[in-house]
């Protein structure tokens, strides 16, 4: 099966607005443990691999945003209507649209966020 790329969207964000899932890592946890427990609690993900990409400093409030790719076990996502009121899975064809502006309904997060540097980092071949 064609890999794809699974974004999120909040119901505060602009119209077509998606992202990727985002979370906080809880005091005990690893990273890749954080990572798992957000993607299954906002989407109902199981993570079976993670892999570090890159970081972005926020001086306020004084964090640090930590970016990994993910692999999960299945793609039947649920999202749990709390924090994402919808999720969908994208081609890495469908991901560079939105990256460029070119799709249709979707709009990349902006490009300083860290979650438009992990999309376009799986758009080019970045993996797990």
């Amino acid at each position: 099966a064609e890999p794809k790329c699974l974004l999120g969207r909040q119901a505060a964000w602009p119209a077509g607005r998606m992202s990727a899932l985002a979370g906080f890592v809880e005091p005990g946890e690893t990273i890749e443990e954080g990572c798992a427990r957000e993607i299954a609690e906002e989407a109902g993900l199981t993570v079976v691999a993670a892999r570090y990409h890159s970081s972005q400093p926020w001086p306020f409030p004084s964090q640090l945003m930590i970016g990994l790719i993910a692999e999960v076990s299945d793609d039947e996502a649920r999202p749990d209507q709390t924090e994402l009121e919808a999720v969908a899975w994208f081609t890495r064809e469908e991901a560079r649209a939105v990256l460029d502006g070119r799709h249709p309904e979707i709009q990349a997060p902006p490009p300083f966020a860290i979650a438009h540097t992990l999309i376009k980092a799986w758009v080019e071949g970045f993996e797990v």
